[in-house]
């Protein structure tokens, strides 16, 4: 009877949990958004050796707008394919447990991670207006990771450490300015290399 009773209570935890909170979330997401964007990072890299710029000199390039573009172009490419990983993982997961995806945890959590990532995007995009390229690549991970701890409370709550961790590495990089490309890489890579590598092991 006992037994039985501790079976119901795990059943009605397991459905409140489902419930509040946006589980479909899948590891597997976070290790291809940060294969992505470490390609995508080493990529930029290449741009600035093929030009003969240092990254580390941001008035070397300043003027180089051709340069700035193809930067830009790299990270809305970047951008997509770990949006478009994370669909693609979180539908397939939903899938195989028989999850629900589009819940009203699903948009609390979407809500939560919008507005700091929404205030960054225009952040970074005053800072490119006004040739300030040496903070964009520190303002994306501190927002980042304030989009991270935001969301947390409506998804597994492990993410709140990525986020963390992409706070203090963005704060880190605003005293190396001339090294946010591998802070980005970093942040975006790595870390959501290994962040997506621990959940798919703790929750696959």
């Amino acid at each position: 009877m006992n037994q039985q009773h501790q079976e119901d209570l795990a059943h009605i935890r397991s459905m409140m949990e489902r419930s509040s909170r946006f589980i479909s979330l899948s590891g597997l997401s976070g290790v291809f958004a940060g294969l992505s964007a470490l390609i995508g990072g080493l990529y930029a890299y290449q741009l600035f050796d093929s030009g003969r710029t240092s990254y580390m000199d941001g008035d070397s390039y300043s003027e180089n707008i051709n340069l700035v573009d193809k930067l830009i172009t790299t990270a809305v490419v970047v951008l997509v394919c770990a949006f478009t990983f994370g669909i693609f993982f979180t539908i397939r997961k939903s899938k195989k447990y028989n999850l629900p995806i589009w819940t009203s945890a699903t948009k609390k959590m979407l809500f939560n991670l919008a507005i700091p990532l929404l205030a960054g995007g225009i952040f970074c995009s005053a800072l490119l207006y006004h040739q300030i390229y040496g903070l964009v690549a520190p303002a994306t991970l501190i927002f980042y990771g304030l989009a991270l701890i935001n969301a947390e409370k409506y998804t597994f709550s492990d993410i709140k450490y990525l986020g963390f961790c992409e706070l203090v590495l963005g704060f880190i990089s605003l005293f190396y300015i001339g090294y946010g490309l591998v802070f980005w890489i970093i942040g975006f890579g790595i870390l959501h290399i290994l962040y997506g590598l621990i959940m798919f092991k703790k929750y696959k």
